[in-house]
């Protein structure tokens, strides 16, 4: 093991001379491996409209939670028209483009799906200037599409109130940014000595360990991790998001992160972290997986079933989780028409074996879908051994 010669991982005589233990690793990283290639494989294989669902709502979970991870809120709805839009996909109407949500969204997209082309400088200052299309973070004004300089002092991640503030942790000082990004640069373009899923977890560590940027480096980091990761898949397409994984294990996240940058410059403990978590946001997929099948099995059954706008539109919102029960009223309410009309809506879709009266104790009568039948797994198969796969 490397002994530490600093505080921080960057200041050790053999930085950035990263260690790992591989047969720790093994085990685990043989799990993903394996996941990974039945979730790609067992998309991959079905039709165009649920891949195109299935990334389309992957794509948006990632650009979301990415920024959710910094404490910044995007609108769903808005992340999800700016990703259908990127990838040419007619989901309906569309949201008014936003520049900051297009700009995040065309840093992962040019992340994953051009996940073959070299990364340079230019490319990581088109990435960071996309994320800030204004040029300030809040009201802070930042230095964009270039390294930072610290003009205001070392670039430093803390917590706390102001006065009683944490340091978490310290980068290296500007004037060494670049000869530390030439070397990570110079790494990342070369072709894996182990698995492109291990470089991604090094790429994620070493890239927010030097912070070049004032601000956006964890985004930028988490998007390189992708970068590597959809080279792993042979995917152009997303079907997993591993920032969405990571927003929900923020807490541990940010533990494991600053342990691995106090420590030694054996990065062991951080992979397995790294490998945990791309586990469980694999998990994560299959359920929503499960929920883009269900959704495009319900409609294959009612194809031939006539609906207005309206009732398409409901039976939607039912398909992608209604909160409460739907009743006369609040359909009525959704849509913005009559008690009447919502009623004939209603009657027309039990008629027609779509809706049927909920059994639910209460006041007013409530309503919920006939549903699709269970998906059966049997239908959607992905062998990795026999790469065969089919939907039927």
């Amino acid at each position: 093991m490397i002994a530490q010669d600093g505080r921080y991982i960057w200041q050790q005589a053999a930085w950035p001379g990263f260690e790992y233990d591989s047969g720790r690793l093994a085990g685990r990283l043989a799990e993903v491996t394996y996941r990974q290639g039945h979730m790609v494989g067992r998309l991959s294989a079905a039709t165009g409209q649920v891949r195109e669902l299935a990334s389309i709502d992957a794509l948006t979970e990632d650009v979301v939670e990415t920024s959710a991870i910094e404490g910044e809120r995007l609108d769903v709805a808005s992340v999800r028209s700016s990703v259908a839009r990127h990838l040419g996909v007619d989901i309906g109407a569309l949201q008014p483009a936003d520049r900051h949500i297009d700009g995040v969204v065309e840093m992962i997209l040019d992340a994953t799906a051009r996940s073959d082309r070299p990364v340079t400088d230019e490319r990581l200052f088109g990435w960071h200037a996309g994320l800030f299309p204004t040029g300030y973070s809040g009201i802070s004004k930042i230095r964009i599409g270039n390294w930072r300089t610290d003009s205001g002092g070392p670039m430093r991640v803390v917590s706390g109130a102001y006065g009683h503030e944490r340091v978490h942790f310290e980068a290296p000082p500007a004037q060494r940014l670049d000869s530390e990004m030439h070397a990570f640069l110079d790494w990342m373009n070369r072709a894996p000595d182990d698995s492109p899923i291990i470089k991604a977890g090094v790429a994620h560590l070493w890239f927010v360990t030097v912070h070049p940027f004032d601000d956006g480096n964890g985004r930028i980091a988490r998007a390189l991790g992708d970068l590597w990761l959809a080279r792993s898949d042979s995917s152009e397409r997303r079907f997993y998001s591993l920032s969405a994984q990571i927003q929900r294990d923020r807490s541990e996240y940010y533990r494991i992160l600053e342990r691995s940058q106090k420590g030694t410059l054996d990065i062991t403990e951080w992979l397995l972290w790294f490998l945990g978590a791309l586990d469980r946001a694999l998990t994560h997929a299959e359920t929503t997986a499960d929920a883009v099948l269900a959704k495009t099995l319900f409609w294959q059954q009612h194809r031939l079933t006539a609906m207005n706008p309206r009732q398409v539109a409901m039976v939607n919102r039912l398909l992608d989780g209604f909160t409460g029960k739907l009743t006369t009223r609040k359909w009525a309410i959704i849509t913005k028409t009559s008690p009447d009309t919502a009623l004939r809506d209603i009657n027309e879709l039990i008629e027609n074996g779509v809706l049927r009266k909920s059994a639910a104790a209460g006041r007013s009568t409530s309503y919920e879908l006939t549903g699709p039948r269970p998906v059966d797994r049997s239908e959607f198969e992905y062998d990795p051994a026999s790469d065969a796969a089919r939907f039927e």
